[in-house]
C-alpha cells in the first residue's frame, strides 16, 4: 500500500474512538448495509466519526486493503478493525459490541401488560419451553408471537408470563404497554410504544414556498452532492454537511425540518433518520428540487 495513503487511513482511524468507513454519512447513508450499522451505533452512542468512502476512490479501495476486508462498511473501535455490517449486527445481538465499546449493557426495558392481555398470552402458551416474543422493527412495527427462547434474547420474567425480545427490539421497547381490546374481528392485542418516532410527512413545493415567504421558523436541508448543489438549489436551503449536522444536534426537537433531494428518495431516507433521533416535525419535499423548479421557481435549473 502507498505509504501516504496508509498514513492517511491510520489518521482517520485514530481521529475518534469509534470510526465507521461507510457509503454516505451518518445522516444520509447511501447503502442499506451502511444504514444498518449507523442504526445500531446510533442506538448506543451519541457521538462517533464516519468517513464517506464515496468521496474518494483511493480511500474506498485503500481501506479494503488495509483491513483485508472486501466490503464496505467497516467499523473500527479504539483503532481495532471490528468488521462489516453482518459482524457488527451479530456482536450487537450477542452483547459483545458493548464490551468492545467499553459500555455497560443497557438495562432491561420496562413493559406493562393489562390483566386481559396477560391472561390471553398465558392461554397462548402451549409448552413449558414456550415464550411470548415481542419484535419491534426499525420502523417501530410490532409483532407478537409464541416460540422458544434464543441464546441472545433479552428475557423479561417479571410480567407474569415469559416475554423475550431480541436485543434491537429491547432497545426500542421501554415504556411499551400491551392491552387486549375488542375489534369487529374479535379480540386483538393493542401495543402502544411511547418511543415510536413521529412519522415523516410530505410537503408540497407550493406549501414550502408559502412557509418560506411567511418567514415561518423551519430548516430546509438539501442532502444532494456538492456537484448537484452547484447546478441547482433552493435559496434558503442548506447542505446537510458536517456544519449543519452539528447545528441540528443542538436544535429543539420540535423545530420543523424539510429535507430536499433531486426527486424525493434520498431526502426521505434522511428525514427518517432525523425522525428516529427525536425530531417531531419532519418533512420530505414531494418531488424534490425537480418539482420545485417545475412548480415554484423556473429559474432553478432542471437536470
Amino acid at each position: 500500500m502507498n505509504p501516504m495513503l496508509k498514513a492517511r487511513l491510520e489518521s482517520e482511524i485514530r481521529k475518534d474512538t469509534v470510526v465507521l468507513f461507510m457509503k454516505g454519512n451518518r445522516s444520509t447513508p447511501r447503502c442499506g448495509f451502511s444504514a444498518r450499522v449507523v442504526e445500531l451505533l446510533d442506538s448506543v452512542l451519541d457521538d462517533y466519526a464516519t468517513v464517506d468512502v464515496l468521496e474518494d476512490p483511493a480511500v474506498r479501495e485503500g481501506i479494503k486493503e488495509y483491513s483485508s476486508w472486501p466490503t464496505i462498511p467497516q467499523l473500527f473501535v479504539f483503532g481495532e478493525f471490528v468488521g462489516g455490517s453482518d459482524i457488527v449486527a451479530e456482536l450487537y445481538e450477542s452483547g459483545e459490541l458493548f464490551e468492545k465499546l467499553r459500555l455497560s449493557p443497557p438495562s432491561e426495558p420496562e413493559l406493562t401488560l393489562t390483566p386481559g392481555a396477560l391472561q390471553a398470552l398465558r392461554d397462548a402458551l402451549e409448552s413449558p419451553r414456550d415464550c411470548v416474543r415481542l419484535e419491534i422493527t426499525r420502523a417501530f412495527e410490532n409483532e407478537l408471537s409464541i416460540g422458544e427462547r434464543r441464546p441472545s434474547d433479552v428475557v423479561l420474567s417479571n410480567l407474569g408470563v415469559p416475554l423475550v425480545l431480541d436485543r434491537e427490539s429491547a432497545s426500542r421497547a421501554n415504556g411499551v404497554s400491551i392491552d387486549l381490546v375488542s375489534t369487529s374481528e374479535g379480540p386483538a392485542f393493542k401495543i402502544v410504544n411511547p418511543s415510536a418516532p413521529a412519522a415523516v410527512r410530505q410537503m408540497s413545493p407550493e406549501e414550502l414556498a408559502r412557509k418560506i415567504s411567511a418567514g415561518e421558523p423551519l430548516r430546509v436541508l438539501d442532502v444532494r452532492t456538492p456537484e448537484e448543489l452547484n447546478i441547482a438549489r433552493i435559496e434558503t436551503a442548506r447542505a446537510l454537511d458536517d456544519e449543519s449536522q452539528e447545528e441540528l444536534s443542538t436544535l429543539d426537537r420540535g423545530m420543523p425540518l424539510v429535507f430536499v433531494c433531486h426527486h424525493g428518495v434520498r431526502s426521505r431516507a434522511a428525514a427518517e433518520q432525523y425522525a428516529l433521533r427525536g425530531f417531531r416535525n419532519v418533512y420530505n419535499l414531494i418531488g424534490g428540487i425537480d418539482a420545485w423548479s417545475e412548480r415554484v421557481d423556473p429559474n432553478v435549473p432542471r437536470y
